[in-house]
């Protein structure tokens, strides 16, 4: 099992001023970072592959539909634009040696019509999820959607909902990634939420109730790492923690006040716990 952290709690576009944080999260204890893709020309991915590899760390990427891309859209430009940015992710992906490209890739974060998924957003979800698994093929890049919580997107919420997308995608590279924050929200029972998911969970966001550090909130975590050794799984658990360095990034998340001494403290506490968690 390899635990990883997520750079958003410093940056949403990694350049080389931070290369020198790879070392200190790699002194932290993680096993490898999550490297956000908002923009596949925005950073020096040669170069971060190499310097990922001096500090020995392992890695995943995450990624969100920029304005005017999107997968399940009625506009069929934008449908085409949001897979022409995913197609251009994995290539990035792969690029820096990364083995997961999750996030909740289907519709922009934020984006609420005020009624439920339709059947047309449905059908488009699974044809455009289908075509980017095709691309990925031979890439060894995983896709793994997520499910959020209602008050960021209404198209996918729970692991019942994109199991039910996933079982029409029938692409193996492409699946779900099980977060613990938006399922705190959305599901009423996380040990069947993750039984539900099965086969299709590729990915895991180990993310407090509120945004902070692992293990120093009420998510059901014993229910949480039981349900998943119980389906086998055996990829990344990944802690997603949001601070307020960044104020563009401290609004998108909603981070209102401190939720950590630091961020040092989020990650050796955090990857601490989830170790001993997953452990024990």
């Amino acid at each position: 099992m390899k635990i990883g952290f997520n750079l958003l709690l410093w940056t949403g576009t990694v350049t080389e001023e931070h290369f020198p944080l790879l070392a200190d999260i790699k002194d932290w204890g993680a096993d490898g970072v999550e490297v956000p893709i908002f923009d596949p020309k925005a950073s020096p991915w040669d170069k971060l592959a190499r310097e990922m590899d001096n500090a020995g760390l392992d890695r995943t990427v995450v990624s969100v539909l920029p304005k005017g891309a999107n997968l399940i859209g009625e506009d069929k430009a934008e449908r085409q634009a949001a897979l022409d940015y995913l197609k251009a992710c994995v290539d990035c992906t792969q690029r820096i040696g990364a083995d997961v490209l999750a996030g909740p890739i289907y519709s922009p974060v934020g984006r609420l019509t005020g009624v439920p998924p339709t059947h047309a957003e449905r059908e488009h979800c699974i044809e455009g999820l289908r075509a980017l698994g095709q691309h990925a093929e031979g890439s060894g890049v995983t896709i793994a959607i997520e499910p959020l919580n209602r008050f960021e997107t209404y198209f996918l919420n729970t692991m019942e909902q994109s199991a039910y997308i996933l079982d029409k995608v029938k692409h193996p590279q492409v699946g779900v990634l099980y977060d613990t924050f938006h399922a705190n929200i959305e599901e009423k029972n996380i040990y069947a939420a993750i039984q539900t998911g099965g086969k299709h969970i590729r990915h895991v966001h180990i993310s407090a109730n509120d945004r902070g550090t692992p293990g120093e909130d009420h998510v059901q975590y014993v229910e949480t790492f039981a349900a998943l050794r119980n389906i086998g799984y055996e990829g990344w658990l990944t802690i997603e923690s949001f601070g307020s360095r960044l104020p563009e990034l401290a609004a998108a998340t909603c981070i209102w006040r401190p939720l950590a001494p630091s961020e040092e403290h989020v990650v050796r506490e955090g990857v601490a716990f989830t170790r001993k968690s997953w452990n024990a």
